[in-house]
C-alpha cells in the first residue's frame, strides 16, 4: 500500500509500507519513501531486493523509473540499500550516503557500476537542492550505525528518521499514525527493546533530542513501523529517548565474558 504522507499537487511524499513479502517472516518489515517534487524523484532507503521489483511498480503512479535522480541512504544495512546495483543500473541516480560507507556500499554493486555515483555525506551533514524543495541530510551518527543520517524535507516538514522511532510491528498495523502522547504509550512496548539495543548510548540519543527540539517538524516517519504525526506525538518520544538507557550503558563484564 502506498501510504500518501504529503501532497498538494506539485510536491508529493509516499511511503511505501508493506513490500517486503516473506512468507517465512524472516525479513524485518522495513518502509521505503519517495519524493516527488516538480516531476523530479527521490528515494529514500529504498531497501533490498526483497523490495525492489515492487517498488518499481509501485512508485510508477507518482513518477517513471527515469526521473529519478536521487538517492539517500540513512547507513549501510542491506535493509536500506541492498538493491543499490539495480537502482543504479536501471536508473541515472546518484546515492547519498554518509562518507564513511561511500567506500562500502559499491560492495553491493557489480564492477565499475557505482563509479562517479556514490556521493560522500559529510559528517555534519548537507543540503541538497531539489526542485520545489530542499533535502536536508540530518546528523544521526551512532544511531544506530557510525555514519548514520536522517532525511528532513524542507516542503513537508517530515523527517524520515531511519531506525530512531522504528516500531516492530506488521505492515498492517502502520496505516494509522500516533498523533497524540497515549498513542505513543500504546505503542511504547514495540520500540523499547529495540532501541535499547540498538541506539548505541543515551549521550547520542540526548544530543539527537537536543538537535530535533530546534526543527519545525510536522511529521517522524521511521524506516521500520508506524509514524508520528503532530508535535505532541514527536515530542513524547523525544522526551522518552533522551532518558532512555541503551546500548553501552547497560553492558557490563558479563557481556564479555569468553564462555569456551
Amino acid at each position: 500500500m502506498a501510504i500518501e504522507l504529503y501532497n498538494d499537487g506539485k510536491h508529493i511524499c509516499v511511503m511505501f509500507n508493506d513490500l517486503v513479502k516473506d512468507a517465512g517472516d524472516h525479513a524485518v518489515q522495513a518502509n521505503q519513501f519517495l519524493v516527488v517534487s516538480d516531476g523530479e524523484g527521490a528515494l529514500i532507503d529504498p531497501s533490498g531486493h526483497l523490495t525492489y521489483n515492487s517498488l518499481v511498480l509501485a512508485m510508477h503512479k507518482y513518477v517513471p523509473k527515469q526521473q529519478l535522480k536521487y538517492m539517500f541512504a540513512s547507513h549501510q544495512d542491506p535493509d536500506i540499500i541492498g538493491s543499490l546495483d539495480k537502482w543504479l543500473f536501471s536508473t541515472e541516480c546518484n546515492l547519498y550516503v554518509s562518507k564513511l560507507w561511500s567506500r562500502f556500499v559499491p560492495h553491493f554493486c557489480n564492477l565499475n557500476r557505482a563509479d562517479g555515483r556514490i556521493i560522500g555525506i559529510p559528517d555534519e551533514g548537507m543540503p541538497v537542492p531539489m526542485r520545489d524543495t530542499t533535502i536536508h541530510a540530518i546528523p544521526a551518527h551512532f544511531l544506530h550505525a557510525e555514519g548514520n543520517f536522517q532525511f528532513y524535507d524542507s516542503k513537508s516538514k517530515i523527517l524520515f528518521s531511519g531506525d530512531m522511532g522504528a516500531s516492530m510491528v506488521d505492515a498492517s498495523d502502520i496505516e494509522k499514525p500516533m498523533r497524540t502522547k497515549a498513542d505513543f504509550l500504546e505503542e511504547l512496548h514495540t520500540m523499547s527493546g529495540f532501541h535499547k539495543r540498538y541506539m548505541v548510548s543515551n549521550k547520542v540519543c540526548r544530543l539527537w533530542a537536543n538537535m530535533v527540539r530546534q526543527m519545525d517538524i510536522e511529521m517522524m516517519v521511521p524506516q521500520h513501523g508506524r509514524y508520528f504525526v503532530g508535535k505532541e506525538a514527536i515530542h513524547a518520544f523525544l522526551d522518552w529517548i533522551e532518558n532512555l538507557q541503551c546500548g553501552i550503558d547497560l553492558f557490563t563484564q558479563e557481556n564479555y565474558r569468553f564462555r569456551g
